[in-house]
């Protein structure tokens, strides 16, 4: 009897003990998995679950503000219309909020550039922070273009926003290019991580928390991708 009572309460004890997820892994702010599946399901346009994380971004301490530089944001990676879908989504459930009494937080302003900025040396100075060496090669030298709007436009007028941190920026970037998905712009965006602070375990955390929030596909494209970048770093 006694030894059937032990195994109960040990069982019980077991049930007790809460099952360790993305939401437990240290250096992983709420306001982070928040950005996450907002990224991603704006990039899906799947617009219920848009709204529903939308709502749970707010609810976590998300500004208003903060949610607008995640869907400008996603214009770079997944399209206008995307992003344009997403921020009138957006719009409608905060003045509903504030209809029913809500009143969340605008958060600070975005930064604004002088007339006479130089843009282009700007947003070279940027992408070269975040990736760590100027950028070149066979790419741009096929369309130069590209790198000139790189610069100018994501790097400067976008990245220089403020509001978010470029940590935040990229994880909404990595959700975005993994929910798309855009594996070999995945690949270049997570390496990316090395100049800006973000840690392996913060990235396979990223990965735990597209799993559980948004698809097991998602999920599992970022730690392959991870896998194979693990791999080749220990070769060197």
């Amino acid at each position: 009897m006694k030894a059937t009572l032990l195994v109960v309460f040990g069982f019980l004890f077991f049930l007790a003990i809460p099952s360790k997820s993305f939401a437990d892994a240290p250096g992983f702010p709420p306001a982070w998995r928040a950005i996450i599946p907002i990224a991603a399901f704006a990039a899906e346009g799947d617009e219920q679950k848009l709204e529903n994380s939308l709502v749970a971004g707010l609810e976590s301490g998300l500004s208003v503000n903060a949610i607008k530089e995640i869907l400008i944001q996603t214009y770079a990676y997944a399209g206008f219309p995307r992003s344009l879908s997403a921020l009138e989504i957006f719009r409608k459930l905060v003045e509903r909020r504030k209809a029913e009494g809500i009143n969340d937080k605008s958060g600070s302003e975005p930064k604004t550039l002088s007339k006479d900025a130089d843009k282009l040396a700007i947003g070279e100075k940027i992408q070269t922070e975040l990736v760590g060496r100027k950028i070149g090669g066979q790419l741009y030298d096929f369309a130069p273009e590209m790198n000139v709007f790189l610069r100018e436009h994501l790097f400067c007028d976008i990245f220089s926003r403020g509001i978010l941190s470029n940590q935040e920026r990229e994880l909404a970037t990595i959700s975005i290019l993994a929910a798309l998905p855009a594996p070999v712009q995945l690949a270049s965006h997570m390496r990316v991580r090395r100049h800006i602070g973000l840690t392996l375990s913060q990235l396979k955390t990223l990965a735990s928390c597209l799993s559980e929030k948004v698809s097991s596909r998602a999920g599992e494209l970022v730690d392959a991708t991870l896998d194979k970048m693990e791999f080749k770093n220990s070769e060197k």
